[in-house]
């Protein structure tokens, strides 16, 4: 048998199957030095233990060795990582019990290794129906980041301050996100970076800020953080829209980052424009860290060009895997995960690792594998005929 032939399978493609050929890994390198040009961070998932019970609403039983060599894998690649954010599938599965847990063993990890390491504090110990109204909610929400930060900082950690379920719930107008936030800048002794996710990856913070509309939303958000600039490192946007983020990135008080979190338009985004470029914090870095890493490298030997295509090579996969329900594009990360052999099997905390169908993940391992993101193509294709049979597809 030839390698060719090894190397290809039926796979399930526009309700047929189609002989797909997988072809060699691109040559990624990892940086021998710290990458200067930008400051990337990639959002990290976790690996349940192979025999946890994974249950909705069961509390998170991580295989803690196996979450944190995939945070060392991303660190050998010069990238930071973004702990125990949405990715991590906060507020779909991973309790705070956990999270304080896995926050502090990144935290030694991180030191041990000197990797860059930023965290997620936010209100998710709270249950937001049971948050009273008015300015007595406010008062138990701010309590509660505070808890969550002191955590992160405890760890040695950046802290990004996430957006609020409880908070969205709880809040009347554009001043009780100024009195919480404003509390929380006022308290911290470093810099936090500010997170504002947006309602298509989780639709129980639609209206964040104060206002459903757009605009009047980044006025406020602008106010906080003109008020505070001393207390901000930078903002992470997630509102998948190119146009608002250049322009908040642009309105910015001098020396306030904007860490990226578009998804689908990161290349020209990090890449930016005559009047400046944006940081990045991205869940699909932590599925396309590889490619990430060598871009960013070129971008550091004052190879713009490169560092684009390269980037432009992995838009497809990220559009793909961020397709809505955008929520669930959690499920793609793990299942990239374990196609390269980083975790044992294709299992995630709560169950969510059917949050996406046959098709699409078919579909992601067809664009990883064109953007040269399969990076041991036997265990990928064993794998993927494994998960194929299991499905009822038998090819």
């Amino acid at each position: 048998m030839t390698a060719t032939i090894a190397l290809s399978l039926e796979l399930p493609i526009d309700g047929e199957l189609r002989r797909h050929t997988v072809g060699a890994p691109q040559p990624w390198t990892r940086p021998d030095a710290p990458i200067t040009s930008r400051i990337a961070y990639a959002a990290a998932h976790v690996i349940p233990r192979p025999l946890a019970d994974n249950t909705p609403g069961v509390p998170a039983d991580l295989d803690w060795d196996t979450t944190m060599a995939y945070r060392h894998e991303l660190w050998s690649y010069g990238l930071g990582v973004a702990e125990a954010m949405d990715t991590a599938q906060r507020g779909m599965g991973l309790d705070w019990a956990a999270t304080r847990e896995l926050i502090r063993r990144s935290g030694r990890e991180a030191a041990g290794t000197g990797g860059r390491l930023a965290c997620g504090a936010g209100t998710d110990q709270l249950n937001p129906a049971d948050v009273p109204t008015g300015a007595r909610g406010l008062s138990v929400i701010t309590d509660a980041y505070r808890e969550q930060i002191a955590v992160v900082r405890d760890a040695g950690a950046r802290v990004i301050i996430m957006a609020s379920r409880a908070l969205a719930a709880v809040a009347t107008s554009p001043a009780d996100y100024l009195r919480v936030y404003g509390d929380l800048l006022t308290d911290v002794d470093q810099p936090v970076i500010l997170h504002w996710l947006g309602d298509m990856f989780d639709p129980a913070l639609r209206g964040y800020w104060g206002d459903a509309d757009i605009d009047a939303a980044t006025t406020t958000f602008r106010q906080l953080i003109g008020e505070h600039a001393d207390k901000v490192d930078g903002v992470k946007v997630s509102l998948l829209d190119a146009a608002h983020e250049i322009a908040l990135r642009r309105a910015l008080p001098a020396g306030v980052r904007l860490y990226t979190g578009d998804d689908f338009n990161y290349p020209e985004l990090i890449l930016g424009d005559e009047q400046g470029f944006s940081d990045a914090l991205l869940g699909i870095f932590a599925a396309t860290y590889p490619a990430a890493s060598t871009a960013l490298q070129h971008l550091d030997a004052g190879d713009p060009a490169t560092a684009r295509d390269i980037l432009d090579s992995t838009q497809a996969l990220g559009r793909h895997i961020f397709t809505a329900p955008t929520s669930f594009y959690k499920t793609g990360v793990a299942f990239l995960a374990w196609l390269n052999g980083h975790q044992p099997g294709f299992s995630m905390v709560g169950g969510l690792s059917s949050g996406r169908s046959v098709q699409h993940l078919v579909q992601a391992f067809v664009l990883a594998d064109r953007a040269g993101l399969l990076t041991d193509p036997e265990l990928a294709v064993a794998r993927m005929r494994a998960f194929l049979t299991v499905n009822g597809v038998h090819a």
